[in-house]
């Protein structure tokens, strides 16, 4: 940043002091959106070091699911995912993905979402990834709120990792009711056919990896459905993974 920049950063903090989002701290020059004592504890998954890990578990026994009501008999590759920290109601943290999607914190789902991007440059199993699109608002919402916070993330991970971005690979076609006062089997149906992938969008690219972004991984109902999107135009040599902010460890 340089010493001007740090100058000039001060004397914003000075009118506007910018204040650690999980304790509440007052920041130092050096601090972006979290205090070096939250930093420091900050709850890492590592799931992008390990090739199987239970969010990854937790995908794939829905995809594995899913082909056997419908009887789908073909190979499918298991399929990664990985979130970069753990999510829990209780903790601090949580106000990382809420600040986002509520409060308008863009900038702080772009640092997070570059955090992401430079994790998982850094897989053996994800740095491959060539294709990044984020899990889409229905148009109702994005309306109301002026923006997709899972776009935000994905924009950040596409700079960080130099894959692609589109945004317009996956479509909402149903507005779905809030997931959060559902049980798992009851989230599954409300988001199982919400999402559509553009077959003309689609053939302008030729991805070997996919990765759908979006904040939080709860039950993984909506990262399943957007992966049964994707899947029913690229074929199992392309890969489709999951990456998200937060990973909800029980729900």
């Amino acid at each position: 940043m340089g010493v001007l920049g740090d100058y000039l950063k001060g004397l914003a903090d000075m009118v506007l002091p910018r204040e650690c989002m999980v304790c509440g701290r007052k920041l130092g020059i050096r601090e972006n959106h979290l205090c070096i004592y939250c930093m420091a504890d900050f709850p890492f998954t590592f799931y992008w070091q390990t090739e199987r890990n239970p969010m990854a578990d937790r995908l794939n026994a829905m995809i594995t699911e899913e082909m056997e009501r419908t009887d789908a008999i073909r190979f499918e590759p298991y399929a990664y995912a990985a979130a970069l920290f753990f999510y829990n109601s209780e903790a601090g943290y949580r106000h990382i993905p809420h600040a986002l999607k509520y409060r308008g914190n863009i900038a702080s789902g772009q640092y997070f979402g570059r955090l992401l991007g430079e994790k998982a440059a850094s897989s053996p199993f994800l740095k491959d990834i060539d294709l990044v699109v984020p899990t889409p608002l229905h148009w109702t919402r994005l309306l109301k709120r002026g923006y997709n916070q899972a776009e935000i993330i994905a924009s950040a991970f596409s700079e960080a990792t130099g894959a692609e971005l589109c945004t317009k690979l996956l479509n909402r076609k149903k507005r779905t009711g809030t997931q959060t006062v559902l049980d798992n089997e009851a989230k599954r149906d409300n988001v199982r056919n919400a999402f559509m992938a553009d077959e003309k969008v689609a053939k302008r690219y030729s991805p070997t990896h996919i990765a759908v972004i979006d904040d939080v991984f709860t039950t993984g109902a909506t990262s399943h459905a957007c992966y049964r999107a994707l899947r029913a135009l690229f074929g199992t040599e392309v890969r489709i993974s999951v990456l998200t902010l937060g990973y909800v460890t029980s729900s």
